[in-house]
């Protein structure tokens, strides 16, 4: 079979040859350590506090200090074990808070699921103090989601937004698929997201989402605890679907790429399985890009038969490199869309227009007829406000 073409670095990496640039995406990479970490080393000579400070100012921080250590590089060695001691420090009291919950669901026979980062920090991935993120998501079956709320309250966590357009509230947390709490611990600010929808998002309708029950039941023990991981079909679906619901570039920003990376290294899905789900969900332009990015940046081996059935036309994707090239991969605290360009940005993520119709005006996808159109202007008017508003930048 021909090797399956898709874009370079250049393509869609604003600042492509800078070294820092470089040296953070061999630091964040999942394979070929010896070699990734020779690129680092002749990548930052001279400049390691410069890259660190790089480094903190991309969220991963952590990242760059462990491969600092690894080299062995004495000027800032201090520098860099406080900080990779400080990100595992507050990683073990989110994992810690996620075992103590899980074992209490589970004497109440609910299964928890740790999802996204949480779960590759807890079951995959070797080193938490690389895994920096800013909560734990955790995914419960809908039918004993408010048990699970009251254990959480019960645990001595206390329900929270973090959100600029919604209040906190169970039942309303519930009707869109999950709810927020925090605690603190210490210096620590703990907050987990309870949900019982997977892959909520704008780029699925909910009637096409699979089912948390099945979810649930396809879903893998972590040894040592009881939280459990998602399929690594269904895992790497979702994580990719996340990617793309932060439009690959939103903060938490480029670390979000290597959620997929460290999936497909350290537990790879049956791929066949994988593309079924995909094509199911009618999610093949979303997904290839979350893939894509993490084989340009990464280096993340996606084989070329995953990737020729999911590709949009090349005239797509040049629009969209040069969309994502102007927002630029790195720098997650800058603004990178304006709410309209958001929109726009999101709406070519859509495998079809009919999909697209049916999100922007939130109907089932077979209710939208060339027949009905007129009476889906007034929820489309609507829909649209709606997510001008939601959208946070």
């Amino acid at each position: 079979m021909a090797q399956f073409s898709f874009p370079n670095q250049e393509a869609v990496l604003r600042n492509a040859s800078d070294p820092l640039r470089q040296a953070s995406l061999a630091a964040m990479a999942a394979t070929n350590r010896a070699q990734n970490l020779e690129l680092v080393r002749r990548g930052i000579r001279g400049r390691e506090d410069e890259w660190l400070d790089f480094a903190e100012r991309n969220r991963i921080g952590s990242i760059a200090a462990h491969a600092l250590l690894d080299l062995g590089h004495e000027a800032t060695h201090d520098r860099a074990k406080e900080l990779h001691e400080r990100e595992r420090g507050r990683m073990d009291v989110l994992l810690d808070e996620l075992d103590t919950l899980a074992e209490r669901l589970d004497r109440e026979g609910i299964q928890l699921v740790a999802l996204k980062n949480a779960g590759i920090a807890r079951g995959i991935f070797p080193c938490a103090g690389c895994c920096p993120m800013g909560d734990i998501d955790v995914l419960v079956d809908r039918s004993r989601f408010r048990e699970a709320h009251a254990l959480l309250l019960e645990q001595g966590f206390h329900l929270r937004t973090r959100s600029q357009v919604e209040a906190a509230d169970l039942e309303e947390g519930f009707k869109h698929g999950g709810t927020e709490y925090h605690k603190k611990i210490g210096d620590h600010e703990v907050w987990f997201e309870l949900q019982w929808r997977a892959v909520a998002g704008r780029l699925i309708q909910p009637d096409r989402e699979p089912a948390t029950s099945t979810l649930l039941e396809r879903s893998v023990p972590i040894d040592g605890t009881k939280v459990r991981l998602l399929s690594p079909a269904d895992n790497l679906l979702q994580v990719a679907l996340h990617t793309a619901k932060h439009s690959y570039v939103r903060a938490p920003g480029l670390r979000l790429h290597t959620d997929v990376d460290r999936l497909v290294q350290f537990a790879p899905p049956e791929w066949s399985e994988f593309l079924g789900l995909v094509e199911g969900l009618r999610v093949k332009t979303a997904v290839y890009w979350s893939l894509v990015l993490a084989g340009i940046l990464l280096g993340t081996p996606i084989p070329d038969e995953v990737l020729a059935p999911l590709a949009p036309s090349q005239a797509r994707q040049r629009v969209f490199c040069a969309w994502l090239r102007r927002a630029d991969l790195f720098e997650p605290d800058e603004v990178k869309f304006s709410r309209l360009e958001m929109i726009g940005f999101h709406s070519v993520l859509f495998d079809d227009p009919v999909d697209l119709v049916a999100s922007a005006v939130g109907v089932r996808r077979e209710e939208v007829r060339w027949a009905g159109l007129p009476g889906l202007i007034r929820p489309g008017i609507s829909r649209s406000w709606d997510l001008l508003r939601r959208y946070q930048i």
